[in-house]
């Protein structure tokens, strides 16, 4: 088994380019797993893969009514 290297969720924010909240709300709805640790979260760098290509922001409104 390798070693897996564990991120704080700041860690995470700063190397995904989003805030902690973001962070805590993709992990959250499950789209980031993570393991809590005490109060805290860890998240496995690899990991961050999973959602570093994700879309941002809201979806346009759809203008047909």
């Amino acid at each position: 088994m390798r070693d897996e290297k564990l991120l704080s969720v700041k860690e995470s924010a700063e190397m995904l380019g989003v805030n902690r909240q973001r962070v805590q709300a993709l992990i959250t709805e499950g789209r980031l797993p993570a393991q809590k640790i005490g109060n805290s979260y860890v998240i496995k760098e690899s990991d961050l893969e999973l959602v570093k290509d994700r879309k941002t922001g809201r979806p346009p409104k759809n203008e047909e009514k």
